[in-house]
């Protein structure tokens, strides 16, 4: 207790251990039928920098190292993770709740899309309504021996990730960013975010580094210079990986085949994944 305490705990924000008033919980549990073992949040300080890749990515990786994934798509105004994997069906349920519907290699997907009529349909809903529609995906769902589930969280800091982060046990995140210069602010924010949620942040992945020239083998950096190096110095981060600018991705995903894509950058994101679950 600090000695100019004048007991008025509603004002202060101190965590002493006289503190007379408790903190509010916003922690929602998990479905009774469910199992998740780890949460990983995929997050963007903006749009556009490949969020949504990443997640997959990281699903698919997983997936093939023999670990069952799932991805809770918490973008709900622009979901994006069904047409990557090329689902078109509809989420099923039951009197116990809802299903979410597995990819061709067995992923478990839940996305808003997977319940709208039409997937071209717009969500025009109001903040807290898209913030409840989220936390029902992680309580209504019965999500079934799930070794590491991905959200794939919509960009910036607002409802949906002070949402996910109050009310989903999320054991850590990884933020992605884009070489751009202007992106380092708002990647900041994001990992600001972070910290003063206590949320572990695993590292950083840099989506569109570079370019690498199939005539001559040399890379070049389409967007300029990085500065993600500079980013996880600021913040005492890792980087995890950098991701190319490669065709063949966006027409995997075009496609709905990401689950097809041939590539090992995310190989070193998934050890560190794996050494969580060890633990």
């Amino acid at each position: 207790m600090s000695e100019n305490c004048n007991q008025s705990c509603s004002s202060c924000s101190e965590d002493c251990a006289e503190r007379k008033e408790q903190k509010t919980d916003f922690s929602e549990k998990l479905h009774e039928m469910s199992s998740v073992k780890k949460v990983i949040g995929v997050v963007s300080g903006k749009g556009g920098v490949g969020k949504s890749l990443v997640t997959s990515m990281l699903a698919v990786t997983m997936n093939r190292m023999n670990y069952h994934t799932a991805i809770l798509d918490a973008d709900i105004t622009g979901p994006s993770i069904p047409k990557a994997f090329g689902i078109r069906e509809k989420a099923s349920g039951s009197e116990f709740g809802l299903f979410p519907v597995k990819t061709k290699t067995g992923i478990d997907i839940m996305s808003v899309n997977l319940l709208l009529e039409n997937d071209t349909d717009p969500v025009v809903w109001r903040g807290p309504i898209i913030a409840g529609t989220v936390k029902q995906f992680w309580t209504d769902v019965i999500w079934s021996d799930v070794d590491f589930m991905f959200i794939d969280m919509p960009p910036g800091t607002g409802d949906v990730p002070l949402t996910v982060f109050q009310s989903i046990a999320v054991d850590g995140i990884i933020v992605v960013t884009s070489p751009q210069e202007l992106v380092s602010m708002i990647v900041s924010k994001a990992v600001n975010m972070a910290e003063m949620m206590n949320i572990p942040i695993i590292g950083l992945v840099e989506n569109m580094s570079y370019f690498r020239c199939p005539d001559n083998g040399k890379d070049y950096q389409i967007f300029g210079e990085s500065h993600i190096e500079e980013i996880a110095d600021k913040h005492n981060l890792k980087v995890l990986a950098k991701l190319p600018i490669d065709p063949k991705i966006s027409t995997a995903c075009d496609k709905g085949m990401i689950e097809l894509f041939d590539g090992n950058w995310l190989e070193s994101v998934a050890k560190i994944l794996e050494k969580m679950e060890e633990k």
